[in-house]
């Protein structure tokens, strides 16, 4: 990490900050975490306004799949703006939408490229979750959804309404499986197996006061959540229970789709091929872009029903063609799982022998870490006490520590310190999240965990010379 700037740099760069704050919203939230000034980039690091370079494990929240400025992103976008062609055409069809089309139906899991359509929505994943949500109203007939505790879906009014800090209950909600903070206190195989049979009886039950809904949207693996992997069995589980009853299943693979989890769509570790699937983020290569791709038989919508003034971005589809194209020729998505399991490994060998350390999850290149308070509440009778878990997510259920959003903000704080982006997540903000990009090295990795772990050594340990974190627990989505 190269050493601060001159002060002749420095001020423009504190400068910069200062009006920041003086004439942005409230609203914002990385920049409040990250007080930096980007100027250059590359690959996986950041260079700042005053000389300082920085691990970028943020990725634009895993939108950059090749990292920052990859040769073969920057050739696709130049190769657009040096040919003439226009850059924003509306619905129209070109040859850059074209090859966008047929590269992406060429990664999409079997069953669904070949009876599938594909929707331009507006720039942002969002508005492709209110397109999922309002093609299967229309297809249905029906107006209810299903969605999942923890979910995270999007800052517009519909996509809030089915994530899981929906201000007014707008959508049936249903437990999502997962093994520290298992909403039934079992975790593992019986914990899913109980979340399953309470969708089935929902579903089921003539008086559980839920109509049968237009959709269920879920995550293959909840970011903003807490970095929780939905066991493969559970979610062919939920595949069968949706087909069966007529029920569109929307995957929301916004975060985890282009390699992120070690395969290029996270629903292939499962097998499953879901009705709908929300794209963004990776898929523009580092642009504004979103689609969804749904089965043809759902296609009922009348012309102008979903429309978008930026659905058109050629830039965008240019460089996400090159992007898809180079995660699927050059086994990105296997690098990102085999990768991914070694840092998981070394992360969860950490864990045990730091009590602050709840839960190493994740799936490929898309890595939590719960930080607790280690003071466990009161164990039922028989029940294992906390600690560190397993690296896939599935460890056996456990009482679990306190979270400690405190302890978290006070990690992130370090990282930066030492020249490390990351992000928190979580129910409450307390897990650490690693989105590196797939095109990270063996020894970039390897700083990566050292500069963390480093960091989690000195926060803990400044936390016991002060006491623990005992502030609010709360916290919600950070877009």
């Amino acid at each position: 990490m190269a050493g601060a700037a001159s002060g002749e740099t420095r001020e423009p760069h504190e400068g910069i900050l200062r009006r920041q704050s003086a004439r942005e919203s409230s609203a914002r939230t990385y920049a409040r975490a990250l007080p930096i000034v980007p100027v250059r980039a590359r690959g996986l690091t950041i260079e700042g306004a005053d000389g300082r370079r920085y691990l970028d494990c943020l990725s634009g929240a895993g939108t950059l799949a090749l990292g920052h400025n990859h040769p073969v992103v920057l050739e696709a976008i130049r190769g657009v703006l040096d040919s003439g062609a226009p850059l924003s055409v509306l619905d129209l069809a070109t040859p850059v939408k074209d090859a966008f089309v047929t590269e992406l139906f060429r990664t999409l899991p079997p069953g669904l490229a070949d009876h599938a359509r594909v929707q331009f929505c507006g720039p942002a994943g969002t508005d492709a979750v209110e397109a999922a949500l309002k093609l299967v109203r229309a297809a249905t007939g029906r107006s209810g959804v299903l969605a999942f505790a923890g979910a995270y879906h999007g800052m517009t009014a519909g996509a809030l309404a089915v994530s899981g800090g929906a201000p007014d209950v707008q959508t049936a909600r249903l437990p999502y499986p997962q093994d520290y903070r298992c909403p039934f206190g079992i975790g593992g195989p019986t914990g899913a197996e109980l979340a399953a049979r309470w969708a089935e009886s929902l579903l089921d039950d003539p008086k559980s006061g839920v109509p049968r809904p237009a959709g269920m949207i879920l995550e293959p693996v909840q970011g903003e959540g807490g970095v929780i992997p939905a066991p493969d069995d559970w979610l062919r589980r939920m595949r069968r229970l949706t087909a069966d009853r007529s029920i569109p299943l929307i995957a929301d693979e916004i975060q985890t789709g282009v390699g992120r989890t070690g395969a290029f769509w996270a629903v292939d570790h499962s097998g499953v091929t879901p009705d709908v699937m929300v794209l963004s983020k990776a898929i523009g290569g580092s642009l504004p872009l979103a689609v969804i791709v749904y089965r043809d038989d759902l296609d009922t919508w009348q012309p102008g029903a979903h429309a978008g003034t930026f659905r058109g971005n050629q830039l965008a589809m240019a460089a996400g063609t090159a992007t898809l194209a180079y995660v699927r020729e050059n086994a990105l998505a296997e690098r990102a799982a085999t990768l991914g399991s070694r840092m998981l490994d070394r992360l969860a060998d950490f864990g045990r022998e730091h009590a602050c350390v709840g839960d190493v999850r994740g799936r490929g290149l898309m890595i939590g870490i719960e930080l607790v308070t280690p003071e466990p509440e009161q164990p039922e009778p028989g029940a294992p006490e906390g600690g560190a878990g397993g690296p896939d997510g599935r460890s056996a259920a456990r009482t679990p520590y306190p979270p400690a959003p405190g302890l978290a903000a006070a990690v992130q704080r370090e990282c930066l310190r030492r020249g490390l982006i990351v992000e928190l997540g979580g129910r409450h903000a307390s897990v650490v999240r690693l989105l590196p990009p797939l095109t990270i090295s063996d020894e970039q990795a390897e700083a990566v965990l050292d500069r963390l772990t480093d960091a989690i050594t000195s926060a803990a340990r400044d936390q016991e010379s002060h006491g623990p974190d005992r502030r609010d627990h709360g916290g919600g989505p950070r877009r």
